[in-house]
Formats: C-alpha cells, sequence, structure tokens
C-alpha cells in the first residue's frame, strides 16, 4: 500500500500495464502483407508503438515503402481496427505484478485511470478482455479530446473528469509521452523500464523508474 495518498494514478495501457506488442505486430504485418509489403520483424514493432493506430500504420509503412497518403491512410485504418478488434488478445498479456496493484490500489480507495493513446473503441475491447475494467474509475484516449499526450492537458482533463488534483496525482508510463505529459502537468512520474521505447525510459527524465510492478509500492514509499 502506498503511505501518502494521491488523488488518482493514471496508467499508460500499450507497454506498461498490458504487453500488446504481439497483437499490434501481428495486426501491422497482417495490412502490410494483404498490401503486397514486406512485414516487419516483432522486435521493430515494439518501437513503433505508443502514439494510436494512425501512427503505427505511418511508421510501419513508411519503414516498407511510401507513407500512405490521407485517403489510403484513413483506408487502412478502418481495415486495422476490423482485423485488431478480432486479435485484440490472442497474445496480449498482462505484464507480471500488475494485477495485484491495481487491486490494492483500489482497496486503498484511490481513483485509477487508464490514460493512453490507443483508440477509444480498442481500448475499451481490451481493458474487457482482459477483465481489468473495472479497476479504472475513469479511461480517457487518443480520441478523446482534441489533444493527446504528450500534451499535458490530456492528463489534466483526465484528473478534472475523477474530480483529482493534477499535482497531486501520478503517471505511469513507459514512453517519452508519458513522461512528458507527466512532468509538464507537474504530476509524479514513474518510468517502467519494460516497455516499447528504444531509448532508455531514464532518459525522458521520469521522478521514479521500476523495473518490475512488484517494485511499485516500495518504489513510491521511499522515494
Amino acid at each position: 500500500m502506498l503511505n501518502n495518498k494521491p488523488s488518482a494514478i493514471l496508467f499508460d495501457l500499450d507497454g506498461t500495464i498490458a504487453d500488446t506488442a504481439l497483437d499490434l505486430s501481428a495486426t501491422l504485418n497482417h495490412l502490410l502483407k494483404v498490401a503486397g509489403r514486406d512485414t516487419i520483424d516483432h522486435s521493430l514493432v515494439r518501437h513503433m508503438v505508443g502514439q494510436g493506430a494512425k501512427a503505427l500504420l505511418m511508421k510501419g509503412f513508411a519503414h516498407t515503402g511510401d507513407e500512405p497518403d490521407e485517403a489510403e491512410l484513413e483506408a487502412l485504418f478502418g481495415q486495422y481496427l476490423e482485423y485488431y478488434l478480432e486479435h485484440i488478445a490472442d497474445q496480449t498479456v498482462l505484464f507480471p505484478g500488475v494485477t495485484q496493484v491495481l487491486e490494492t490500489l483500489k482497496t486503498q480507495g484511490i481513483p485509477l485511470a487508464i490514460c493512453t493513446n490507443k483508440n477509444i473503441e480498442l481500448t475499451h475491447a481490451l481493458l474487457k478482455e482482459l477483465k481489468i475494467d473495472h479497476l479504472f474509475s475513469e479511461v480517457t484516449c487518443g480520441d478523446s479530446f482534441t489533444f493527446k499526450k504528450p500534451d499535458p492537458r490530456h492528463l489534466i482533463a483526465t484528473c478534472e473528469l475523477m474530480d483529482a488534483d493534477p499535482e497531486n496525482a501520478i503517471m505511469v508510463g513507459d514512453s517519452i509521452n508519458d513522461i512528458q505529459a507527466g512532468n509538464a502537468a507537474d504530476m509524479i512520474t514513474v518510468g517502467v523500464t519494460f516497455g516499447y521505447t528504444e531509448k532508455p525510459v531514464q532518459e525522458f527524465g521520469p521522478n521514479i523508474v521500476i523495473d518490475h510492478f512488484d517494485d511499485f509500492f516500495d518504489a513510491l514509499n521511499s522515494a
């Protein structure tokens, strides 16, 4: 349990709570195959995740040839939604220890939120499939507002929906978008080292770094 109770704790989803990379990679590679493109190794796709589906598509197609134009991107996005929704948790799992952390925080009466750049429809489908949707009092996504991470307003607006003070909240994530947004919102930022970014999360300037969710409470209580 936490010694000092924050107003809220916000969690990123992909690469922070859930290891979604295999299903995201499979979806991207399915679309690349359909388009007659080469597929991309899973290890590379991991580093393309974090800014939403359209950004993933742009990065994946740019890696294998010409970038799609706006009309092509919209068509690809529709295909992406259809395929990924059907396979959203074929290989996706929660990171070790995260369920216990979330349940303990919930028992302590700390409001929890998902704050992700993932699409709303996909996010809710995944949380339901992973059976953790009941643990969050708020879920905000890349298309919830006219702004998204790394814009700190994404985090601040999420706190406002929860009636939580942003300056007494915590942001937990794996990417520069998470840490930059949290720092700009004057939140305590927790970086996890097992996410999807090419650079170590320490380089993004989080207040706290953890290697495993088993370290979560000790790290925050000793900070």
